[in-house]
């Protein structure tokens, strides 16, 4: 019986946030061990078809960088990397969409459906989803040439909104297309944020490899605000590969999205304990704290 009670309690403390949550659009970039330990894959997908089922819109997008790689290998192509980003020759990108569409994003679809969701795969060619030219700047506003590598112009949220406002779940694949019809690679944390703001979502959740963002004392920093992340980067609290996931997160938080998360996706649920619970896991960034 105490264990009943217990579970009931664990409802209970969900409700508030289902009833502040309902109707509203959830964005889950899914990447990192997520995507490759069967038993956090299914968690994934029993989550994400939870939050359809009390109500949320939630939209998937999706990475596959090393199921893009394995497949450059089948092929003998050397995959090659300038600033984190995957140069991508005509090659590489004939390969990159034929693995991220035809497999990863059907893989991911066929999971959700198994656990009871309606999935629907699309990536930014369909419909112009998401509309891009080539990237040509890096960060720091210096010139490269990293080949088929997109930058975002524009999201087009009408396919998105046509699908969540009904039953099913979109699963998003990070290709674009520019005005040509050129299809272009694009990083899926980029393009998570850019879909999350261009629909107004409440929450965008990246699944990531990490705890969250820890201070210098390796303890977690579970809120800040986009200045207080600047300030952590100033004093070198947050270094390294750190430093563009955070501010990616500010970006989204200063172009509408209300909460940002960055979460441990090696923990079964990561999603649930996030939105359901008084305490959350990871950092969460918004406009104030």
């Amino acid at each position: 019986m105490q264990e009943l009670i217990k579970k009931a309690g664990i409802l209970v403390e969900a409700l508030p946030y289902i009833q502040k949550l309902y109707d509203k659009t959830v964005v889950i970039k899914y990447g990192g061990n997520a995507m490759v330990n069967e038993e956090l894959k299914n968690s994934v997908m029993e989550d994400v078809t939870l939050l359809k089922y009390v109500g949320m819109h939630p939209v998937v997008v999706h990475g596959g960088g090393p199921d893009i790689t394995a497949a450059l290998k089948t092929y003998q192509i050397e995959s090659r990397f300038e600033n984190g980003l995957r140069v991508t020759d005509a090659e590489t990108m004939r390969v990159a969409q034929m693995v991220l569409v035809g497999k990863t994003n059907k893989e991911i679809v066929s999971l959700v459906n198994k656990k009871g969701g309606k999935a629907v795969g699309v990536c930014g060619i369909d419909g112009n989803l998401i509309e891009c030219e080539p990237l040509r700047e890096d960060a720091d506003g210096n010139p490269i040439d990293i080949g088929f590598v997109g930058k975002i112009v524009k999201i087009n949220t009408k396919l998105l909104e046509t699908l969540t406002k009904d039953e099913f779940i979109p699963v998003v694949a990070p290709i674009g297309v520019d005005k040509n019809g050129q299809s272009y690679n694009i990083n899926a944390d980029t393009v998570a944020g850019a879909v999350a703001a261009a629909v107004g979502a409440e929450k965008l959740m990246f699944l990531t490899d990490v705890e969250g963002v820890k201070d210098k004392d390796g303890n977690i920093i579970y809120a800040m605000t986009a200045e207080s992340a600047e300030g952590y980067i100033e004093d070198g609290t947050i270094s390294g590969g750190m430093i563009p996931k955070v501010r990616g997160c500010v970006e989204a938080v200063e172009q509408g999205v209300k909460r940002v998360h960055i979460i441990d996706g090696r923990i079964l649920h990561s999603i649930l304990l996030e939105i359901f619970t008084d305490t959350g896991i990871g950092t969460m960034f918004s406009q104030e704290i």
